[in-house]
């Protein structure tokens, strides 16, 4: 905290300084090393869920024109709708699984 730096001389001092300075940039290049290995992880799923949301769109695509071939219109026999509109864009998000809770409880009862 200080209370020995009372007899260094100022040379000390210097070279007390010099090591602290080298220690702290040993630290911040770490720290960004770290920093810079997580951000190329993480470029490379955007690029994975850009891909699969690209082939998910690819998909639905596909699936619409075999539906725009096979029903020219989405008209039941008896003259309505189904109510969906095919050319309506689909949004597509890629999202984390949730987990499931356990909807059994702690102390069920068991039946014989």
């Amino acid at each position: 905290m200080g209370q020995e730096l009372r007899g260094l001389s100022v040379k000390d001092l210097q070279n007390l300084e010099t090591k602290l300075e080298m220690s702290l940039r040993g630290v911040r290049m770490k720290k960004g090393n770290v920093i810079h290995e997580e951000n190329v992880e993480l470029y490379e799923k955007v690029n994975l869920l850009r891909e699969e949301n690209t082939e998910l769109h690819k998909k639905v695509s596909a699936i619409r024109e075999l539906d725009d071939g096979a029903n020219q219109s989405s008209s039941l026999p008896n003259g309505f709708t189904n109510g969906e509109d095919l050319n309506v864009p689909v949004n597509l998000q890629l999202s984390q699984p949730q987990q499931q809770i356990n909807d059994t409880p702690a102390r069920a009862m068991k039946l014989r």
